[in-house]
């Protein structure tokens, strides 16, 4: 990584500035602009986040906010509404007061002497969230978005839910997490005395996040606020997706590809969830020269051939022996200049009676791959009875470039599995795209759930997982109204799975595994399930088979850059560490530590987080079935000692999920403030 020095503007950072809001609250902003920006004005660059500009994210901030400005931007680092040194509370997840603050913010941008009025939205994770949303509103200020790890639809791609299956390995986890910011103080050194009135005030309106957000076990208006996949046309300002193979987020990159009518581009690297200038697994590209290209193109008017890229950019990954942790991912660089793309085509495999997976010639049907009145009317059944430990081998939903965090060998989960797999293959075979598995099923209770993975066998056995996916059968006809089951009856089911850019090497063979149980990704069903597949013609998988594309000039990108100088490292500990062990009595745990420190150069403040997540059941029992996370963030600085303490637990019963919240804060070691919230919610066919 270069650390770049020099740049055509010379920059002036203003540590905190102060934005009005109608309503009397002031959120904070930390800017970077060129120094002469007052006399020659510049457009503007937001990030708009809840994860706290002077401590949480200052570092990382400090790499790409004045790199923008070095080009001639100003670029703004906004805290949300009650985080940070912000005002006011935060109430939830994306709330039309998040947006409405946005659209003020847009507002007092444009009006600064120091801006031309154009302005840009950059972000992941969140910050990806809020510049799809806030596009959205069709703000006039708002001319283009650059959108990392996000996603347009927030029921059936986010970390609570996914197809209908409530994400255990995340739900409480992120409930957990995000607690922690609304619960952190504001900086003395910038909101003065008030400082312990504002903390407490926010401790004692703590937002109730887990409640929320399990309340909602299916798609309803609830989730549809904030998911532009409701209406794609409502955004009218270009937009630039980008997403990473080890990252949850990446399906929204080809459908805003595909469903957006403005100018947009994409671009999917191995990352995981940070940005591409820092990607982990590599290779890290030039990320931040790409952005300013867009925004000289966009927010300066610049015709500097940026949409004379190809619609997308993807790295095709190559095998790699399957381990938790990969610096560099294998692979190379591949363009496709329209999705869906002409270069990829529907190719079926069946499911047979023996095991194997055998392409079937012509492909999929117009009207589907499943034909009830084909020849062979009675297709050989294979059934499974799910066990619960199936999933310990899947790896954490979202990699965020720590170790153990992508999936292992998949040999043990396949054992507990239906398994279907090819002959080796006699020449290379690349994916780009969503493998589907449509299958004709039967179980035995109302309530269940089916897990896909497709996985690459490498000629010594081992198993790497490609892409994998899940669908609760109560809403396999849609998310908004399931219906429970019936016993014994047979339906034809379609599970699509998470995106993928893939290259099957000769000589390796293709599988699908199928389970009733994906712990502890899946919440499991209340009761054990024996689920049965219908083969031989009855169900297949449908592979995106990526040919030879028309747009075949080569792809390269320059070296990652990030501002400087860069202050010396001052990082302390930072470990990430999963663990998996079997108790007596079939109990099975997977405990999953993480702990991070840094100093924060500007104030000398120590800042440390850490975290504890703990996901426990007993073989046999879907309603042993439980969820403990803990975390702490503490800050020492000479203004202000504080800490922050949340545990959280999850259980469910036949009828009811049970979740406890405890947090406690601290001001120089004595307790200022703890609370025990409790709550009881109905299942909802989950």
């Amino acid at each position: 990584m270069h650390i770049r020095t020099e740049f055509p503007h010379q920059i002036v950072e203003i540590e905190n500035e102060w934005i009005p809001l109608s309503d009397g609250t002031r959120l904070a902003a930390r800017i970077w602009r060129p120094l002469d920006a007052p006399s020659v004005p510049v457009p503007a660059v937001l990030e708009y986040l809840p994860y706290r500009k002077d401590d949480c994210t200052a570092a990382d901030d400090a790499m790409r906010h004045p790199y923008f400005a070095g080009h001639g931007y100003a670029s703004v680092r906004v805290d949300l509404r009650g985080t940070g040194d912000s005002e006011g509370l935060l109430r939830g997840e994306y709330l039309e007061q998040e947006h409405d603050d946005a659209l003020e913010v847009l507002a007092w941008l444009e009006a600064q002497p120091w801006c031309t009025g154009a302005v840009g939205m950059i972000g992941y994770s969140w910050g990806g969230f809020s510049g799809l949303q806030i596009a959205a509103r069709r703000p006039p200020q708002l001319k283009a978005v650059i959108t990392h790890a996000s996603t347009d639809d927030r029921y059936r791609d986010d970390c609570h839910y996914m197809g209908g299956c409530m994400l255990a390995s995340d739900m409480l986890k992120w409930a957990t997490s995000m607690l922690t910011y609304p619960l952190q103080p504001p900086d003395p050194r910038f909101v003065g005395d008030a400082w312990r009135e504002m903390w407490l005030h926010r401790l004692r309106n703590a937002p109730e996040l887990a409640a929320d957000w399990i309340s909602h076990q299916r798609y309803d208006a609830f989730w549809k606020h904030g998911s532009v996949a409701e209406d794609y046309s409502a955004i009218e300002c270009p937009v630039f997706a980008i997403g990473g193979w080890a990252d949850a987020y990446t399906n929204a990159v080809p459908r805003l590809l595909e469903h957006l009518s403005v100018p947009r581009l994409g671009l999917i690297g191995p990352w995981g969830h940070m940005f591409p200038y820092e990607g982990v697994p590599g290779p890290a590209i030039g990320f931040l020269q790409e952005a300013v290209r867009w925004w000289d193109r966009w927010l300066k008017g610049i015709d500097n051939g940026i949409m004379d890229e190809p619609l997308l950019r993807a790295w095709i990954q190559g095998y790699a022996p399957p381990v938790t942790f990969y610096a560099v991912r294998p692979g190379r660089w591949v363009a496709e200049k329209s999705w869906p793309p002409p270069s990829v085509t529907s190719r079926d495999f069946v499911l047979r009676g023996d095991g194997s997976l055998a392409e079937e010639a012509g492909g999929s049907e117009a009207d589907g791959p499943l034909d009830s009145d084909a020849p062979d009317a009675a297709p050989r059944w294979l059934s499974i009875v799910g066990r619960q430990e199936c999933g310990e081998t899947a790896g954490v939903w979202c990699a965020n470039g720590n170790p153990d965090e992508i999936a292992g060998d998949q040999g043990p989960d396949d054992e507990r599995s239906l398994t279907f797999t090819t002959e080796p293959l006699g020449v290379p075979l690349e994916l780009l795209g969503n493998p589907v598995a449509h299958l004709r099923v039967r179980a035995d209770r109302p309530l269940a759930l089916v897990a896909v993975r497709v996985e690459d066998v490498a000629p010594d056995g081992s198993s790497l997982l490609v892409s994998w996916g899940m669908l609760n059968l109560t809403h396999r006809d849609g998310h908004e109204s399931p219906e429970p089951l019936e016993a014994g009856v047979e339906y034809d089911v379609r599970i699509e799975s998470r995106v993928c850019g893939h290259r099957f090497a000769p000589g390796h063979r293709l599988r699908l595994a199928l389970s009733p149980t994906y712990w502890p990704h899946a919440w499991p069903s209340p009761e054990p399930v024996t689920l049965e597949v219908a083969t031989d013609g009855r169900s297949v998988l449908e592979l995106p088979v990526r040919g030879a594309s028309e747009h075949a000039a080569e792809i390269t990108f320059p070296e990652p850059e990030i501002a400087g100088p860069q202050p010396p490292r001052t990082d302390g500990l930072n470990d990430r560490r999963r663990k998996v062990s079997v108790r007596a009595g079939g109990k099975h745990e997977i405990v999953d530590t993480e702990i991070h420190e840094q100093t924060v150069v500007a104030t000398g403040a120590r800042y440390r987080q850490s975290g504890r997540d703990s996901y426990a059941i007993t073989e046999g029992d879907p309603l042993s079935a439980r969820v403990a996370c803990e975390r702490e963030v503490a800050s020492e600085s000479d203004a202000a000692r504080w800490s922050i303490r949340v545990s959280s637990e999850m259980t469910g019963d036949a009828t009811h999920f049970h979740v406890t919240e405890r947090f406690e804060a601290a001001e120089d070691g004595a307790v200022l403030l703890e609370s025990t919230r409790s709550y009881a919610i109905p299942r909802d066919l989950v």
